[in-house]
C-alpha cells in the first residue's frame, strides 16, 4: 500500500527569528509603556534631589560644583546639571523625562521651584 506523503514548505529560519524579534521588541516596548509613570516620578525625584542639594553644596555652603559631585548617590549620573550663577538656580534634568530647579533665597535657604515658577523663567 503506497501512502502520499504530504510535503509542507519548509519556514525559513529567517522569517522564525524575525516573528521572535518582534515578539521580543514587542515585549520590551509593553514593559516600558506600563512601566513610564514609574520611571517619571523616579526621574522627577532624582532630578529635584540633584537639584536641591547642588544649590546647597553650591551657595549656602559656598563650595565649587565639581566638589559638590561628590555628594552625589550611586546611579545619579543619569542626572544633568546647569549653574546659574547670576540668579543662583541650579537646575537638574533627566533628559525627556523631567526637570527640576532649585534657588536660594537667603534665609530660606534652597527651595524648589514649582511648574509654574519654571514656566515664567
Amino acid at each position: 500500500m503506497a501512502t502520499e506523503s504530504l510535503n509542507r514548505p519548509k519556514k525559513s529560519k529567517m522569517r522564525t527569528l524575525g516573528i521572535i524579534l518582534l515578539l521580543i521588541v514587542a515585549v520590551i516596548i509593553g514593559f516600558l509603556l506600563y512601566n513610564m509613570a514609574s520611571f517619571k516620578g523616579n526621574a522627577q525625584l532624582g532630578a529635584s534631589y540633584a537639584s536641591h542639594v547642588m544649590c546647597s553644596c553650591r551657595y549656602i555652603q559656598g563650595r565649587k560644583l565639581e566638589d559638590c559631585q561628590k555628594d552625589f548617590e550611586p546611579g545619579m549620573e543619569i542626572v544633568n546639571l546647569s549653574d546659574d550663577p547670576e540668579n543662583k538656580r541650579m537646575t537638574a534634568s533627566v533628559t525627556f523625562l523631567s526637570e527640576a530647579v532649585a534657588e536660594y533665597r537667603g534665609e530660606f535657604g534652597c527651595i524648589q521651584l514649582t511648574e509654574e515658577e519654571i514656566d515664567a523663567l
